[in-house]
């Protein structure tokens, strides 16, 4: 089904210097949007057209234009893409002239919104683009490219095929007793097995979806002066975080992510955690470091291993040791004492075993069995999944107790709209722009 727009336009490319910046037109005006600013006197279909953006007689940018004509561009509507010099200036001043000249500024994820209602994407593909975009990693990005390329919605589709055959015989049954009987329970069951595992098949990939795309968090805690900003910079190979000899410098969290073999993984430097005379900054800093420490998905527990373990460091592993933990004794380059089994003694002046506890977050991570994944869904798609599952649950608990077939279609019929959520044929408004929200401006 198509549907009428009014033009949009937006820069599609991030602002700032760079060789090439895109403003993306789209709509039935578009080429009239164009060509009233445009020195060419013809801008041709699937083709590069050179010439100058101007403001009456005024020249903006030399530019080259491309037009994809209705039905065959990205939104299904014309599209025209005026590429100039990616300068923040030159764009803002072509976008302003496009506006001027009779289209409206596109809304957030707009362009793909109305691939989505054009019938140029399925909603499965759409939230693909958004993954890609916001890709962390190269590994997530790849598997986000992969739903783009339609796996994850081939494979729903093969899903909903069968039920849709299992649904078609058990209604062709009832309303057609004479010309076709009811199908056997026994083949029923079979089919219902079949689409189950089927589900499950996809569901399984739900926990490396989550972390291939939310990362995990790693928090470095310990008290004051125990190196955890320097190692926190040591770490990002970046210096970040403000690193002193006095107690109490960091009053704050600070987080950076980083790609641990594909993993986003955000590192969290803490403020040092300690009693006694604080100010009510560095009290606020140190609650904040408590959260971290609960909130995280790993924890390094720093000491000082030239002083050893003390009572304070004590304190804090009560903190840790109920979470999933790396012990690190730090400034081994000033400690002749490694009677820790459990510590990797660690030097951020020399970087002694920097290399040692980046492999040992890296097990950590990987221990997540994050292989490659045939299917990448989302927190969205994984709700629609379950729902499905529980129905095609409650259909096969009526086939075993042989119940009316009436009956068991209805489920069959519940399971099949929660499958069709993920591809779009069923959706509301309000889901629908949620998700498109969620995209840039230009997309």
């Amino acid at each position: 089904m198509n549907y009428e727009f009014d033009t949009i336009a937006a820069i599609a490319t991030p602002l700032g210097t760079g060789g090439v910046g895109i403003i993306r037109i789209s709509g039935g005006s578009a080429l009239r949007v164009v060509g009233g600013i445009f020195s060419a006197k013809e801008i041709k279909p699937n083709a590069i057209t050179y010439g100058w953006i101007k403001d009456n007689q005024k020249l903006v940018d030399e530019v080259v234009v491309l037009y994809f004509k209705a039905p065959h561009s990205f939104t299904g509507e014309d599209v025209i893409e005026i590429q100039a010099h990616g300068g923040v200036n030159v764009l803002r001043a072509i976008l302003n002239l496009v506006l001027r000249n009779g289209a409206r500024m596109a809304e957030r994820g707009e362009f793909s919104k109305r691939a989505f209602l054009n019938g140029k994407i399925d909603l499965s593909k759409a939230e693909a683009i958004l993954d890609l975009i916001h890709a962390k990693t190269s590994k997530f990005a790849s598997a986000s490219a992969k739903n783009l390329s339609g796996s994850l919605a081939q494979e729903i589709n093969r899903i909903k095929k069968d039920l849709f055959k299992t649904l078609s015989s058990i209604i062709a049954g009832i309303d057609f007793p004479e010309d076709m009987p009811e199908p056997d329970y026994k083949d029923l069951k079979n089919e219902l097995e079949s689409v189950k595992q089927s589900i499950e098949k996809v569901l399984l990939s739900a926990q490396k979806s989550n972390i291939m795309r939310q990362g995990i968090k790693v928090a470095i805690a310990g008290r004051p002066n125990v190196g955890k900003s320097s190692l926190f910079n040591n770490l990002l190979t970046m210096e970040r975080a403000i690193v002193t000899d006095i107690a109490g410098t960091t009053r704050d969290t600070i987080q950076e992510t980083i790609d641990v073999e594909g993993i986003p993984v955000t590192l969290i430097d803490t403020a040092g955690i300690r009693e006694g005379n604080i100010d009510k900054v560095e009290k606020i800093g140190i609650d904040f470091s408590r959260q971290a420490v609960q909130d995280a998905d790993l924890v390094l527990f720093l000491y000082d291993s030239s002083v050893g373990l003390n009572d304070e460091d004590a304190q804090i592993f009560e903190l840790v040791k109920n979470c999933n933990y790396i012990k690190v004794a730090t400034k081994s380059d000033l400690s002749q004492n490694r009677t820790d089994k459990d510590a990797i003694y660690l030097s951020n002046k020399t970087e002694e075993n920097i290399e040692t506890l980046r492999r040992k977050i890296a097990d950590v991570v990987l221990n997540n069995d994050l292989t490659e994944t045939e299917f990448t869904t989302n927190s969205r798609q994984q709700n629609c999944l379950q729902k499905a599952l529980d129905s095609v649950n409650i259909a096969l608990e009526a086939v075993e107790r042989e119940e009316i077939q009436d009956l068991i279609s209805i489920d069959v019929k519940s399971a099949l709209l929660a499958l069709d959520e993920i591809t779009g044929e069923v959706i509301t408004d309000d889901i629908l722009n949620n998700i498109f929200d969620n995209f840039c401006i230009g997309k």
